[in-house]
């Protein structure tokens, strides 16, 4: 039995190809493209009519202008220099009118067509156009540059083969600029060469797509890319949304913050004349021990509500670094033993043990005397009032370039969980410890100031070590 004969078709496509220029094959590429765009937008018209002859008449025109197309491909370029077919001839889907075509442009947008060929330009923006695109077409490179400027567009569909200035420029002239660089940007081209679509992908284009177009996979890509650009804008304004929000939270924290220390500088001396005047009337001598009773409680509220103001004042300078501090030579074993003699009132009314262990060798160094002596104030206060009847004990060491400081206590103890809420502004282990949170917080940043740092060890029922470090360096 002889082999049947071969189609026409596919003896050409084994014979050798013939090597030439892409600029001649987007020639011979470019009226078939025509032929084929009209024939299929009348067909789809045709339908609409109902006019079935005219119909099958255009079909066949479609269908010739796809065999010359498959023939030049065939003849004329390189099997390796090309992208697959996606939709073959054989395979391609009877042609759908835009209203039966599937929804997957999704929303309609703003899309620029840029291509030298008039014809191309009227294709293309035809069948956009009925997927309900608005469409704004131009014949150059720098008719684009200057168009894109102007309009918020949200696709670009750019034509490769153009004179003076090609897709690929025009390519990276969007990418490169920072108010276009995020519109898509779909490439089109009468070639399907591979070089071409890798060379077009790494410059940042969205998509490659060659003439002529299938109607339903032009759709598709579109929506696509669309779609992907919408949520890319979503995210950027939801972006731009947060970070607007967080300057003018940031706004209303500074105005908060200066209203705050505004009103409680300006209660300071009031409070102070307060406390002056019940000072006078305690020396003055005519009181009973009632009213004399009564005094010492007064004042001593007051000085207490005094000494709040200025720790939220003093936290307030340390965290903007406005608070300048006062170096002088200290000498260790002073520094705790004037701390100690502030607190001692306070163990005594508790029943807990002081205990001090500084080492002897230590050397003076230089340091703000006030605010380590109420650093260490604080922090053996603290340990008093969680102890009771226990012991507290303040050492000092040397290190090999540090003075490090500890207060270690025998009472209660404080969970793993709760070491970095401790020394923040107005934090507090739970509603049960009474405070205003800042005597910790003021602790850390006059550490901090000196260049040291300030850490706590703490096993609940068993007890805590709070200690700081303070750099020995010339003053």
């Amino acid at each position: 039995m002889s082999a049947a004969p071969r189609p026409e078709s596919e003896s050409v496509a084994g014979a050798a190809r013939t090597a030439v220029s892409p600029q001649l094959l987007h020639d011979l590429r470019s009226p078939l493209n025509h032929i084929i765009g009209y024939s299929e937008m009348l067909t789809e018209e045709a339908d609409g009519q109902r006019r079935e002859g005219f119909a099958i008449d255009l079909e066949k025109i479609r269908d010739a202008g796809h065999r010359m197309l498959a023939l030049i491909e065939e003849n004329f370029t390189s099997a390796q220099e090309t992208i697959p077919v996606l939709v073959t001839l054989e395979a391609e889907p009877p042609l759908q009118s835009e209203a039966a075509a599937p929804d997957a442009a999704g929303t309609p947008g703003l899309l620029l067509v840029v291509d030298d060929d008039a014809a191309n330009r009227e294709v293309l923006s035809r069948r956009l156009e009925r997927q309900g695109h608005d469409v704004r077409t131009v014949s150059s490179g720098l008719e684009a540059m200057r168009i894109l400027g102007e309009a918020a567009f949200d696709l670009v569909l750019l034509d490769i083969m153009m004179p003076e200035m090609d897709g690929y420029e025009v390519l990276g002239l969007i990418k490169a600029d920072s108010r276009l660089q995020n519109i898509p940007v779909i490439m089109i081209s009468a070639l399907n060469e591979l070089q071409s679509v890798v060379r077009c992908i790494e410059a940042g284009a969205e998509d490659y797509l060659t003439k002529p177009f299938n109607p339903t996979l032009l759709k598709a890509r579109i929506g696509a890319c669309l779609e992907k650009k919408r949520g890319r804008d979503r995210e950027s304004a939801l972006f731009e949304q947060l970070q607007d929000n967080y300057k003018r939270l940031q706004e209303f924290e500074r105005q908060r913050d200066d209203m705050r220390n505004m009103i409680v500088h300006d209660l300071r001396t009031p409070l102070t004349a307060l406390i002056v005047g019940i000072e006078m009337l305690e020396m003055d001598g005519t009181l009973s021990g009632t009213q004399q009773e009564i005094t010492a409680i007064a004042a001593g509220g007051g000085r207490t509500l005094l000494g709040m103001i200025n720790d939220l004042l003093d936290v307030e300078k340390l965290e903007s670094g406005s608070a300048q501090l006062q170096y002088d030579e200290i000498t260790p074993a002073a520094l705790v033993a004037g701390a100690v003699a502030q607190v001692a009132f306070l163990a005594e009314e508790s029943h807990t043990t002081l205990v001090t262990d500084v080492a002897a060798d230590l050397l003076p160094f230089s340091g703000d005397g006030k605010k380590l002596s109420r650093t260490l104030v604080n922090l053996i206060g603290n340990a008093i009032k969680f102890t009771g009847a226990g012991t507290v004990t303040v050492s000092v060491n040397q290190e090999p370039d540090a003075i490090r400081f500890a207060v270690h206590d025998t009472g209660q103890g404080i969970p793993a969980e709760s070491f970095g809420r401790i020394f923040e502004k107005f934090g507090q282990l739970d509603s049960r410890r009474v405070g205003t949170g800042l005597g910790l917080a003021f602790c850390k940043l006059a550490v901090e100031a000196h260049g040291g740092r300030i850490t706590v060890e703490s096993t609940p029922g068993i007890g805590s070590t709070f200690s700081f470090t303070i750099p020995v360096r010339a003053r």
